[in-house]
């Protein structure tokens, strides 16, 4: 079983949460993936939408496995500058607005410097009971950079500026760790972790990665990706959502935190294919590596998009768990993606268990 340094997990993690790269804006990310892994690979590219593909061929092989990750994150996008310099926005990606309300901000502008800012709404002070019985809407929110509408200008923030909320790269106790972005930011650095192990050991099967763009807003870097690279077997890797806190049933529980990666039955956009669970599931017992199955039928993936392509693709996902998902303080153990990088790095070089 390989083993590998967990302060360069932590690192790489640290170093992509904190990179803003909103879903159709990912550049920042792609371009931070591609300098970490493109001496490793036998070729890398960025395709017309902007996802990142690598390919890196095997001795012998039998088959042609795509490992998928995707770089970017939920965020909002700038739809109108009030007179005073105060600016409206309308959410990308899967938020829960009770949350919108209140937050830290980060907003792109000329030449990608970032802007901080926080988002408001009318002063609880000035509201009516009942106003302050009711969750605010998005569009009666709005977000403060501190700047006059002519400085906002200048600084080249307008309509379709992106940003997101943010919070800083926190390490918890027990070998915990908070930030934002980790959906999918988790994924890409089991990607990173795996393809720095194989640029020192050999592997049987062609490995095609894809880092793809816009999975927060449909999968819509997925399809082309896997288009593309033409492989004959996938796995997209991820973060679920761990509910392993007070208020959840067992049996509403997808995933936890602690046992390792989640391996995925079936989810809303796919069922994951038999063969491709077996191989996954025969090496994490060979290796004695934690897991568990999530539970159906939560979530969707770009597996659900993958293994539509060409002919079909049989697919699954490997999934860190993870607290607090599509906010900007998720949580998670760093052992837990270690173990979703020795559970792929096996799926990887014991190919003939499943076979």
């Amino acid at each position: 079983m390989a083993n590998y340094d967990l302060e360069k997990i932590k690192k790489t993690q640290r170093e992509l949460s904190e990179l803003i790269g909103v879903s159709g804006f990912e550049a920042p990310v792609v371009n931070y993936v591609k300098a970490e892994i493109e001496k490793f690979v036998d070729k890398v590219w960025v395709d017309p939408l902007g996802s990142l593909l690598a390919i890196k061929k095997g001795e012998n092989p039998s088959e042609k496995l795509l490992l998928d990750a995707h770089v970017d994150e939920i965020g909002f996008m700038i739809n109108y500058i009030d007179p005073k310099g105060f600016l409206r926005f309308v959410p990308i990606g899967g938020w829960d607005n009770r949350i919108l309300l209140g937050q830290s901000v980060k907003i792109i502008g000329k030449d990608n410097k970032i802007y901080d800012g926080i988002t408001g709404s009318k002063p609880p002070h000035l509201t009516t009971q009942k106003e302050r019985q009711t969750a605010v809407k998005v569009s009666d929110m709005y977000i403060d950079t501190g700047m006059s509408s002519e400085q906002i200008i200048e600084a080249g923030i307008h309509i379709g500026s992106v940003g997101t909320l943010y919070d800083p790269f926190v390490e918890f106790p027990n070998g915990m760790i908070r930030g934002k972005a980790f959906d999918d930011r988790t994924g890409v650095n089991v990607l990173i972790q795996i393809i720095r192990e194989f640029s020192q050991t050999s592997h049987i099967d062609d490995l095609f990665f894809s880092f793809t763009m816009g999975e927060e807003v449909g999968g819509r870097g997925a399809g082309p990706a896997a288009f593309s690279l033409d492989p004959t077997m996938a796995v997209a890797i991820e973060n679920t959502t761990a509910a392993d806190v007070p208020g959840i049933r067992d049996s509403e529980c997808p995933a936890y935190i602690g046992r390792g990666p989640a391996i995925s039955v079936a989810d809303r956009s796919m069922i994951a294919h038999p063969r491709v669970n077996e191989r996954l599931i025969q090496n994490a017992e060979y290796e004695n590596i934690p897991y568990h199955m999530k539970k159906p039928i939560f979530g969707g993936t770009n597996a659900g998009i993958i293994h539509k392509s060409r002919a079909g693709i049989p697919s699954s996902v490997v999934s860190v768990p993870c607290r607090y998902i599509h906010s900007p303080t998720s949580l998670l153990s760093l052992k837990d993606i270690y173990h979703t990088v020795q559970l792929i790095s096996a799926f990887i070089r014991n190919p003939s268990l499943a076979r």
